[in-house]
């Protein structure tokens, strides 16, 4: 197991669960029915909390919704939040029975237009401290603050993101509310990689919940979530995740599920991105096996890559193994020595560039002799 370094962001209590502060990265997941249908909504609720979610959030979009809440929160033990859509008044009914509240900054606008986002935020913070809710500043590309466009390039997407995510900490700060954790999401995972990195230099005490927005359908939902995961989680950020996925509603648990199996392979090194745990030894990091894997011999081929290569685990040197056509090219590019596995041949790569085609049965004297000229050119380097 390689043991992650997590930003030392503060403690963050959700009902039953702790954000943040070395806690254990919370699981998330949030409902697909009707909240105001009671039964329906509280066995998805069961369903995913049994699946392992730490909390499950739920959609409050009008007073009927809230209505339901009294019921609901009757009828589970699960730690619950609130998603406060375009009217931010619905807090004040929702609060009393849920743990958690997230808005968007961006659709703070749409209900009172004329009074100032500080106001509403102030109140906010007001209803969540009298009902001992947390509070979640969730920022998404596709509705950022109107005002803080503005003042970007037009095509930055990031910039307006981060500049409100900042300004909304800042003001909860001011008045001493420091229950709270920010989402910066997007579809693209890169991006979501590039906002959050960038927010967590300049904020690394704030506890992030990470996801990927529309992400779409399994696998491909899973695998863009997983190369953002990787690449965040790998650096120490993230306390809180969800795994968003086009599935019917009896499937939501699989949104879970996928987080889990996520983590578990980050910790174990089995990545389908390169990644940098910030290790001073050896890093071999191989992906998950998939469907898209050619031969099942790359399996065997990572545990022969990690038992061949323990003479240099004292070298920081990051070796990936990929197991398919579809990631192995451009994955490999950024570890300094790479192996992307087709059906016949294994092709090895020292970071972008190609040293050719070799059978299975071949490789592995092929890598040692590369890793072996790495050594020798890193200690001649620093000879010098």
């Amino acid at each position: 197991m390689i043991t992650i370094v997590r930003n030392p962001t503060r403690s963050v209590r959700v009902g039953l669960v702790t954000i943040g502060g070395g806690h254990p990265i919370v699981l998330q997941s949030m409902t697909a029915t009707h909240t105001s249908d009671i039964d329906a909504t509280v066995d998805q609720i069961e369903a995913l909390r049994q699946a392992g979610a730490g909390i499950v959030r739920i959609a409050v979009d009008n007073r009927k919704d809230t209505a339901a809440l009294q019921q609901i929160r009757a009828r589970t033990n699960a730690t619950l939040a609130i998603d406060l859509q375009e009217n931010y008044r619905l807090a004040a009914e929702a609060a009393p029975y849920v743990d958690k509240l997230r808005y968007n900054p961006g659709h703070l606008y749409h209900h009172e237009p004329t009074k100032p986002w500080q106001d509403k935020v102030r109140w906010l913070a007001d209803i969540a401290s009298k009902h001992d809710c947390a509070m979640r500043v969730g920022v998404n590309c596709g509705s950022v603050d109107p005002s803080k466009k503005e003042v970007f390039a037009e095509g930055d997407s990031i910039g307006p993101m981060i500049a409100s995510a900042l300004e909304h900490c800042e003001l909860l700060d001011s008045i001493g509310f420091t229950q709270y954790c920010v989402s910066l999401k997007d579809s693209d995972p890169s991006k979501v990689i590039d906002v959050n990195r960038q927010f967590a230099q300049i904020r690394p005490d704030v506890p992030l919940h990470l996801g990927v927005t529309e992400a779409g359908m399994p696998p491909d939902g899973i695998i863009k979530t997983r190369i953002a995961f990787e690449q965040l989680l790998s650096r120490g950020i993230g306390d809180t995740v969800r795994v968003s996925l086009t599935v019917p509603n009896v499937r939501k648990p699989e949104e879970i599920l996928a987080a889990r199996e996520i983590l578990a392979d980050i910790a174990s090194g089995r990545v389908r991105s390169v990644v940098d745990y910030g290790l001073s030894s050896l890093n071999i990091i191989s992906c998950p096996s998939c469907s898209r894997v050619e031969n099942e011999a790359f399996i065997e081929l990572a545990s022969q890559v990690k038992e061949m290569t323990g003479y240099a685990r004292e070298h920081a040197i990051t070796i990936a193994v990929m197991g398919c056509r579809v990631n192995g090219p451009g994955e490999t590019d950024d570890a300094d020595l790479g192996l992307w596995c087709g059906p016949t041949h294994v092709n090895l790569k020292r970071r972008s560039v190609e040293l050719g085609a070799f059978r299975y049965d071949l490789i592995l004297p092929k890598l040692r002799e590369e890793l072996d000229l790495l050594i020798a050119a890193r200690a001649s380097a620093k000879a010098i």
